[in-house]
């Protein structure tokens, strides 16, 4: 009985093919955007989880309250951390051991070209070294202890997309105007900002902007995962003891990494719920498109609906057919803007790995999203139709069969 249905529907859009495929515009346009949008949500979330995951659920950082930016961007209006702050935090029970960065925005010359890069300048030190291990050399060595005029750069500076002319292993740059030899390329991490950074030792960049006692952050690695909140209230206790501050009124903060996992999470899943409420907008459109094509076709199939009563046909025939009808619209609607957006989400994947070189923006293509989208564009089809199925249901056989 339902394959009749079916096919009678189907038989019934192909021979209004134009009107069907005008009807469905508005479904599947407003399928292939919210497929898109999750699809490249789900991707993106998907991969900076990946990477929060392998800088380690166990690290404990500490940063400037007020922190506008990246550190070291120059915004910050806020009290330095300072290496007394370090020492402070390496002696927290639960700590297995912390380390200094020192993050600053730096003029760099190659070969006659100026850009303004982020350099990164890290302790050295065997016991520092290990905390700060999440910068992986690709080609090339690491800096080590000692290195004051050696560079590891980003993958980026190698692939001529920070400078025109690509920087390899041997070349020199020019950092604030001081030469450094490049020994070494990171691993692409998947980011412009990352993989234009800059890594030389902590020491050549306290001497190149006089510094002495500055931190731009604090990394801390937990002896037990399980006790990173307890840690972590015990670092921000000692500080404010060391730093003469009262609780609330801190110039320090203190997060761990699944803090800044859980805060990105939130404001992401905001802004993604905003803007499938925008691309729903046209599925609302399309559904009440559906309502009047439907409309329509009750009132040219008026004597159709009559001569199938008069045969026999039951109320609930009549309903079921039109649901059948309305529910076919909206799901080949929703079967094509699954297939527009799933396109619209690699190709935005593939511009964004070969324009951007950044591999964050992945599509994501979980089979809930396709099952879902599909399931959506059914019953909104299928509701857009309800009240013309009825009012074609309702009809008086007679009077249908009088209809010119």
């Amino acid at each position: 009985m339902n394959a009749d249905f079916f096919m009678l529907s189907f038989n019934n859009l192909r021979r209004r093919r134009l009107r069907s495929w005008l009807t469905m515009i508005g479904i599947f346009i407003g399928i292939a955007a919210v497929v898109a949008l999750i699809s490249l949500g789900q991707g993106l979330e998907q991969a900076i989880t990946a990477q929060f995951q392998e800088f380690g659920s166990d690290r404990i950082i500490i940063q400037e309250r007020g922190l506008q930016g990246p550190p070291g961007s120059g915004t910050a209006k806020s009290t330095k951390l300072t290496e007394s702050d370090l020492r402070v935090i390496k002696k927290v029970d639960g700590v297995k051991g912390a380390a200094g960065i020192i993050v600053k925005t730096a003029k760099v010359e190659y070969k006659d070209e100026l850009n303004f890069v982020f350099v990164f300048g890290l302790p050295q030190s065997p016991d520092e070294k290990e905390i700060i291990s999440f910068f992986d050399v690709e080609h090339g060595r690491n800096i080590k202890e000692g290195d004051r005029d050696k560079a590891v750069v980003g993958v980026r500076y190698t692939e001529g997309k920070v400078f025109s002319n690509e920087i390899n292993i041997g070349d020199k740059i020019n950092i604030e105007g001081r030469d450094f030899r490049v020994v070494g390329v990171l691993e692409r991490i998947g980011n412009p900002f990352d993989d234009s950074a800059i890594m030389i030792d902590k020491e050549a960049i306290k001497e190149i902007y006089n510094i002495e006692n500055e931190e731009s952050m604090i990394h801390a690695k937990v002896d037990n995962i399980e006790d990173i909140v307890k840690v972590k209230e015990n670092i921000e206790k000692e500080l404010r003891k060391s730093r003469g501050e009262e609780k609330g009124k801190e110039t320090f903060q203190v997060t761990t990494a699944d803090q800044l996992l859980q805060s990105f999470s939130n404001i992401f899943a905001i802004v993604q719920a905003v803007l499938v409420g925008i691309a729903a907008i046209s599925l609302l459109v399309g559904g009440i498109g559906i309502m009047n094509t439907m409309y329509t076709s009750v009132l040219e199939r008026t004597r159709e609906i009559g001569i199938m009563k008069a045969i026999g046909a039951k109320d609930s025939d009549v309903l079921t057919l039109f649901l059948f009808e309305s529910g076919l619209i909206g799901f080949i609607g929703g079967a094509i803007g699954v297939a527009i957006g799933l396109g619209l989400s690699k190709t935005a994947e593939y511009f964004a790995t070969i324009q951007l070189g950044t591999n964050l923006l992945k599509a994501s293509t979980e089979p809930w999203i396709i099952i879902g989208a599909l399931l959506f564009s059914f019953v909104i089809g299928t509701l857009s139709g309800t009240l013309p199925a009825m009012q074609a249901s309702r009809l008086n056989p007679v009077e249908a069969l009088r209809y010119e």
